[in-house]
């Protein structure tokens, strides 16, 4: 696989930084853009990202955090809360950043022209916007946060999207767990699990309080099907849990 971390055109102007991984596999394949947690495009996101090209697809992380403090975090930088805030506002501006990456991934050769989006914390609300209205195909959210405020965007919504996150989670208290099991019940195109005992942060190694080996695995394994219905044309959905 080839990386690369390039400048991505911003639509309103300026540029901002973007790692890119492309695979060795032969012939077109989707594309996956990770919206990343607050701490930015850290070691933890480029070690995602290669895994998915070492399986064979392509995929992107931008810099969500390019107008304020651009760069990965570490965990206990104190700036990591002003960086994200105010949070709906800084997330309706990286609405823009999410489809310029996508529109720099078409022009990749190897793209087929469908592409999911992955977020985490932060960027887990992308995983709704991003099929909504930003020119992707599915959306996978793993320990997504302020998913309540978007639980509205689902409506009208016919793209796959898979919402991810432990009952230990901070940011997903009874009544978010409720609210998307609800839309869940109601919804083909979502699907839901929950796990017991998995806290806020567990596809994240550098987070060694939450981390969850079983729940990644699990995680990556329902990216990968999404990501496969959109090289196959098949939804690649699996029963809530």
């Amino acid at each position: 696989m080839e990386r690369s971390d390039i400048k991505v055109q911003a639509s309103g102007g300026g540029q901002f930084d973007c790692y890119v991984v492309t695979p060795d596999a032969a012939g077109k394949v989707p594309a996956v853009v990770l919206a990343s947690a607050v701490h930015g495009v850290d070691g933890d996101i480029r070690g995602i990202a290669d895994d998915f090209a070492a399986l064979g697809y392509i995929a992107a992380a931008p810099d969500l955090f390019w107008r304020s403090l651009p760069g990965p975090l570490t965990r206990d930088d104190k700036r990591s809360a002003e960086r994200s805030q105010p949070r709906l506002e800084k997330i309706k501006a990286g609405e823009a950043d999410m489809a310029d990456t996508l529109a720099a991934v078409r022009k990749l050769p190897q793209f087929n022209g469908r592409a999911a989006a992955m977020g985490f914390c932060y960027g887990g609300p992308y995983a709704i916007l991003g099929p909504k209205r930003l020119g992707y195909d599915a959306g996978i959210s793993c320990h997504g946060s302020q998913m309540l405020d978007y639980i509205g965007e689902l409506e009208g919504l016919v793209c796959p999207v898979c919402i991810i996150w432990g009952d230990a989670d901070h940011q997903a208290p009874a009544e978010v767990l409720a609210a998307y099991r609800g839309a869940a019940a109601r919804m083909e195109n979502l699907e839901l699990h929950v796990f017991p005992g998995v806290q806020h942060g567990y596809m994240m190694p550098d987070n060694a309080k939450a981390f969850d080996r079983k729940t990644r695995e699990f995680s990556m394994e329902r990216a990968l099907a999404l990501l496969e219905g959109l090289r196959s044309g098949k939804t690649g959905r699996r029963k809530a849990g």
